[in-house]
């Protein structure tokens, strides 16, 4: 018996058998570097990085856009105290009020309005 062959069962195994488990993961990095290859190209090629604007190059722009209207929610960053907790709570419980008075098993279930992604009526 060479000193490079194995043999299990009284077969001796090919190359490939002996590292499948090595061409596994060889092949799944191979996938996954083509997968993302192909996301940047559709991320380039479909306009969606013109607009992110945390790119680097981006940030004089950035501070130029419109703030949002349409959405009000809750700050990210800043202390957690009483006045905070009940800000948060009003604002969960007009979003679950909305959420659980539409019908949903009704025709208007994927309204715009109904989604909350209509122009506001503010």
């Amino acid at each position: 018996m060479n000193e490079g062959e194995h043999i299990i069962g009284g077969e001796k195994l090919s190359l490939l058998q002996q590292h499948r488990f090595l061409l596994l993961i060889l092949g799944s990095v191979v996938i996954a570097i083509l997968l993302t290859a192909v996301s940047l190209k559709l991320y380039a090629s479909s306009g969606a990085a013109q607009l992110d604007l945390s790119r680097p190059g981006y940030e004089q722009v950035a501070d130029k856009k419109a703030p949002s209207t349409v959405f009000e929610g809750f700050p990210t960053v800043g202390p957690i105290n009483k006045q905070t907790l009940k800000e948060f709570q009003a604002l969960y419980t007009k979003r679950a009020d909305q959420a659980t008075k539409v019908d949903s098993f009704g025709g208007d279930v994927m309204n715009d309005a109904t989604l909350s992604i209509d122009a506001p009526t503010e």
